[in-house]
């Protein structure tokens, strides 16, 4: 069986047929940026279109949304794209743009952390288990002993009086030119506030920023505010492509 996964992000879409076995891409991933405004109709061509590069040959379609998304199709929220998302049917809309195709959706952030914790940094791991990716917002996946506590949303706490993805996110970072000590002061700020509330064993950092960990882990590291352990995602930014295949394959 062919599974795809496909990524929707505030600034792109991508995705690419998933080799479940490796828990990596079979193929090179494609991509296009999302649209503005970026509706659903919009977004859902996007999806095709991804997915219509590889030619055909698929069974079945993983897709992650940036967002809460409830019974596997119902659109909650929408921070990053367009307000029209809410209330949605995401299944029925993407499966009518891909020709009637199995479709499976879930928050872009579970979808990484299922990967992380099959395949990745999580992999193993019991106990509470954070991941946190970072990007055009800051999206969670908790995790209890190995189990997916859906929608967390933390990138939406209170931090200095705004949503903490509007302080710490990477698009923070790069609106405001912030240098990458004066950046992981602030997710050292954010980590603490986390860390306080859910006290979690490990942090894993994902989003596309997980590339260059090297450059603020160690500055987050070195404050020893932080108690539990943080590492980078391993599967970095396919980790939401590979977790949406995965929660397709077993849909």
């Amino acid at each position: 069986m062919q599974i795809f996964g496909v990524d929707i992000g505030g600034s792109g879409i991508k995705g690419a047929p998933v080799d479940l076995e490796r828990g990596d891409l079979a193929q090179e991933r494609y991509k296009v940026l999302t649209p503005h405004p970026a509706t659903p109709d919009a977004v859902a061509d996007g999806v095709r279109e991804v997915v219509d590069h590889f030619g055909g040959g698929c069974d079945r379609v993983g897709i992650t949304f940036p967002g809460v998304v409830t019974g596997g199709s119902t659109i909650r929220t929408a921070a990053n794209v367009d307000k029209s998302w809410i209330d949605v049917d995401a299944r029925a809309l993407l499966g009518e743009k891909l020709g009637g195709l199995p479709v499976t959706i879930l928050n872009d952030a579970d979808a990484a952390g299922v990967a992380e914790m099959q395949f990745g940094a999580g992999r193993g791991r019991k106990g509470t288990v954070l991941l946190l990716t970072f990007g055009t917002g800051i999206g969670s996946a908790l995790f209890s002993d190995g189990v997916l506590v859906a929608n967390s949303e933390l990138g939406h706490l209170e931090l200095d009086g705004h949503d903490a993805e509007h302080r710490a996110s990477t698009k923070a970072k790069e609106d405001h030119d912030l240098s990458w000590e004066h950046w992981a002061k602030r997710v050292t700020k954010y980590l603490a506030h986390v860390e306080m509330l859910f006290s979690p064993e490990l942090f894993i950092i994902g989003g596309g920023v997980s590339r260059k960990a090297h450059k603020f882990l160690p500055l987050i590291e070195e404050t020893g505010e932080i108690k539990a352990e943080i590492v980078p995602a391993q599967l970095q930014n396919n980790a939401g492509i590979v977790g949406a295949a995965m929660t397709a394959s077993r849909a």
